[in-house]
């Protein structure tokens, strides 16, 4: 007998995945909303007062660097100019010769016309194509020689003319380069400044404190190590003068302690004016590109303090550094020329005893201070 057909529904199957789906889904919300309120309460960590003191310090190196180059643009600008206006007076003067000869062959042109012809001389003016009238031999031959010489002297100032004039153009643009060059460092000298000030002013009185703490002790470190030099200097000079009277008993001189050469007698004098010049300025403030009498920077000082003393050296550091005679550290006399970091961006004069007198950065004022304050690049003495 044939099985009946079943009349019973089919069971329903339940899918079980929907609940895990949505699991999932409140998951991965909960696990974004986590990842965004870590990010919101854990901003970047704010750098330490010791990161923000070498953050700073590299920012005025960098102020420096740029003055230099401010201070070298704008001597080559002040160099281009007066060579552009001697140019352009040059200029000017060969316009009123040309000018001058120009009427003098005009004065032979309006005698012939008066007498009902015209000369070689008045043709060769008046002709479209001058030159190759000129080259005509035969023709120069049959002028005087006056007219000769008036067409000689026109041609002739008309070449320096043009060559003057040529030359001028070419000086204007290389002005105009360099006066671009003059607003770029200028801008860049600002630009490190502004981001300098911007780091101190967002740190607290207590960062603050902190970093003053650090700065001391920087400065007592350099004091000591200037301590160390001066006690090296004074042996070696004891020594050299012992040296000096031993050899003066064996000769049968004396002591020897009152000779010396004219030369180290001039180099002396020269240093105590430079260092009277530099001690006259303390408490005066630093401001980028100044030379004085109110303000300087670094190399500003440098240079009118040697200009005191009679001696004229360059602007920047990076020309100053070339100048004179190379010294090493433990042998820098007073007067001479400091220079600091890799890239020569700043200077100050050697006092004596491990210090020196020096225009710092924006917002300190000329002031001593060890030589060991900052990595030393190398020294010079000047005259």
């Amino acid at each position: 007998m044939p099985a009946l057909a079943s009349h019973r529904k089919p069971r329903t199957r339940v899918r079980t995945t929907a609940p895990a789906v949505g699991l999932t889904t409140a998951a991965l919300a909960s696990v974004t909303l986590l990842s965004t309120q870590s990010a919101m309460a854990a901003p970047d960590p704010k750098p330490g007062v010791e990161d923000v003191q070498k953050k700073v310090d590299d920012l005025y190196r960098q102020a420096g660097t740029a003055t230099q180059q401010y201070n070298q643009a704008k001597e080559a600008s002040a160099t281009q100019r007066a060579k552009v206006d001697a140019l352009l007076n040059d200029v000017a003067k060969r316009a009123d010769r040309l000018n001058d000869a120009r009427r003098t062959l005009g004065t032979y042109a309006a005698a012939q016309y008066r007498s009902g012809s015209i000369t070689p001389s008045a043709t060769f003016f008046l002709a479209d194509d001058p030159q190759s009238y000129f080259d005509q031999s035969q023709l120069m031959d049959r002028m005087t020689s006056r007219q000769q010489k008036a067409i000689t002297d026109f041609r002739t100032q008309q070449a320096k003319a043009s060559k003057k004039r040529a030359e001028a153009v070419r000086s204007l643009e290389t002005l105009t380069t360099t006066q671009t060059t003059l607003r770029t460092s200028k801008q860049n000298v600002q630009k490190k400044l502004g981001e300098a000030r911007t780091l101190l002013s967002k740190l607290t009185a207590e960062e603050k404190a902190r970093l003053a703490a650090i700065e001391r002790k920087k400065e007592a470190e350099a004091r000591r190590k200037a301590q160390e030099l001066a006690k090296q200097q004074a042996a070696a000079k004891a020594e050299a003068e012992r040296k000096a009277e031993e050899a003066a008993k064996e000769s049968g001189g004396g002591t020897g302690t009152g000779t010396g050469t004219g030369s180290d007698s001039s180099a002396t004098t020269k240093a105590e004016k430079v260092l009277a010049f530099a001690r006259a300025q303390l408490g005066k403030p630093y401001v980028w590109g100044a030379t004085g009498p109110a303000s300087y920077d670094c190399s500003g000082l440098t240079q009118a303090a040697w200009k005191s003393a009679g001696v004229d050296i360059p602007r920047t550091t990076w020309d100053q550094v070339k100048i004179g005679t190379r010294v090493a550290t433990a042998d820098l006399r007073p007067g001479d020329l400091v220079f600091f970091y890799d890239d020569i961006s700043h200077v100050g004069i050697y006092k004596g005893d491990g210090m020196m007198i020096h225009a710092p950065k924006p917002g300190a004022n000329v002031r001593e201070e060890s030589i060991y304050y900052m990595p030393i690049y190398g020294s010079v003495r000047p005259a």
